[in-house]
């Protein structure tokens, strides 16, 4: 960027010693360089409107041009790059609309891109990466329709409010009622995969997976990963996000963690509880056996707070992938002892209601960010208390609003969708299920 202003003052210096006083037009030309406008070229350049440009460069409106590149409307090119609206660009590079590329990047709207990289937004990106909407920590592909995805996993409703016991049109849960359905979509027709008597766990790892039936272990309980208890299986959402070169970053937020659950969180303490962390069951994230202090599994780990959280949404520090789970007194599970009164499953209302708060404090920040940001919420619950359905919504920046979705769908819908939005291949396990697309406005599901 310092050499940017010794380049215009050569150029300025090439013109003046070639071109003497410039004609009544002001226009200057040297070397076989075409000047229009008030331009001064040189090397065979051509300017038009202000523009300078030497060595074969294109300059328009102001734009100043070295090498062959091209600038328009006051954008400095290099070394054969294109500038528009005040962009710089080096080396074969692209900007528009004040963004600085360098090596051959792409940058949109104040973006920063280098070795191939793509910016938009002011995203800075190097080697080949993307970024959009600023700097600071993960930050997706600029073409994406959904650059980042969050979840919010929750417990044991049912949809529909019979008997008291569902969530939809429950008195207890009025910011999920009047706020997120009102406003974005949800599914009456989000079935369980494993039927009845089948507790979390099993969903919890479907979710990452596509099965809970594994060639090593078969899960069906709910008792935290151990050796005997996770498996060795490469084929789940971690992995593929991996294969594909770690392009797309993941985290897991779990509320309640401590010293003794570990950073690495395979071990249920107080509130919190690791069967409803999917990820720490395959031991390509947990380690084999899976251990508390894992460095990767504790590097892909934060423990949930309202406040921490939302500094991380601050500072951009976002991966495209956020899975969040609330403790059991807040994800509508209930455990003794908790203080808003969701102490067992048959404390419906006040589970309900805690649920319906917690995600009222807490979801408005996500929102407000996908705002600025792009992305998509999922809040999904691991299985129903009564009935065969489990309620689901969908809330993001083009979601259809107040829309009811009546495709089916499931867990494996769930997988399913996050690989066509991450742009891996699908599992052969939720190939032929359907996806999400039907919540999302044309042209924003992949």
């Amino acid at each position: 960027m310092t050499l940017l202003p010794r380049w215009q003052l050569l150029l300025a210096a090439l013109a003046f010693l070639s071109c003497g006083t410039p004609a009544a037009n002001e226009d200057a030309g040297s070397g076989g360089g075409a000047a229009t406008g008030g331009g001064s070229a040189t090397g065979g350049g051509s300017a038009t409107g202000g523009g300078t440009a030497t060595g074969g460069g294109t300059a328009t409106g102001g734009g100043s041009a070295t090498g062959g590149g091209a600038a328009t409307g006051g954008g400095t090119a290099t070394g054969g790059g294109a500038a528009t609206g005040g962009g710089t660009a080096t080396g074969g590079g692209t900007a528009t609309g004040g963004g600085t590329a360098t090596g051959g990047g792409t940058a949109t709207g104040g973006g920063t891109a280098t070795g191939g990289g793509s910016a938009t937004g002011g995203g800075t990106a190097t080697g080949g990466g993307s970024a959009t909407g600023g700097g600071g920590g993960t930050t997706p592909d600029a073409g994406s329709a959904i650059p980042y995805v969050f979840v919010i996993a929750m417990e044991n409703q049912d949809p529909d409010n019979i008997l008291n016991t569902g969530i939809y049109g429950h008195a207890s849960a009025p910011y999920i009622n009047n706020t997120l359905m009102a406003q974005y979509g949800h599914s009456t027709a989000f079935g369980d995969v494993l039927g009845p008597l089948v507790p979390s766990e099993p969903h919890y790892v479907w979710m990452e997976g596509g099965t809970n039936v594994y060639a090593d272990t078969t899960f069906g309980g709910d008792a935290d990963p151990s050796a005997s208890n996770s498996t060795n299986d490469g084929n789940h959402l971690i992995a593929q996000l991996r294969a594909a070169g770690n392009v797309k970053t993941w985290r897991s937020y779990q509320e309640g963690l401590n010293a003794t659950t570990g950073a690495c969180p395979i071990n249920s303490d107080g509130f919190y509880a690791a069967k409803h962390d999917p990820f720490i069951f395959f031991q390509d994230v947990s380690g084999n056996p899976p251990s508390q202090t894992n460095a990767d599994c504790a590097a892909h780990h934060r423990a949930f707070t309202p406040a921490g959280f939302q500094a991380d949404l601050a500072a951009m520090d976002v991966a495209h992938y956020t899975f969040i789970t609330p403790d059991l007194c807040n994800d509508m599970h209930g455990a003794s002892g908790c203080a808003n009164g969701c102490t067992s499953a048959l404390a419906v209302s006040a589970c309900i209601g805690g649920g319906d708060s917690w995600l009222a404090a807490n979801v408005p920040p996500i929102i407000a960010f996908m705002q600025a940001h792009g992305g998509v919420l999922f809040i999904v619950w691991d299985e129903p208390a009564i009935s065969t359905g489990i309620p689901f919504l969908v809330v993001g920046p083009h979601v259809k609003p107040n829309h009811t979705s009546t495709v089916v769908i499931n867990h494996s819908s769930y997988l399913k969708s996050l690989e066509r939005i991450f742009g891996v291949p699908v599992s052969s396990r939720v190939s032929s299920v359907n996806d999400f697309a039907d919540f999302f406005q044309p042209g924003y599901f992949p």
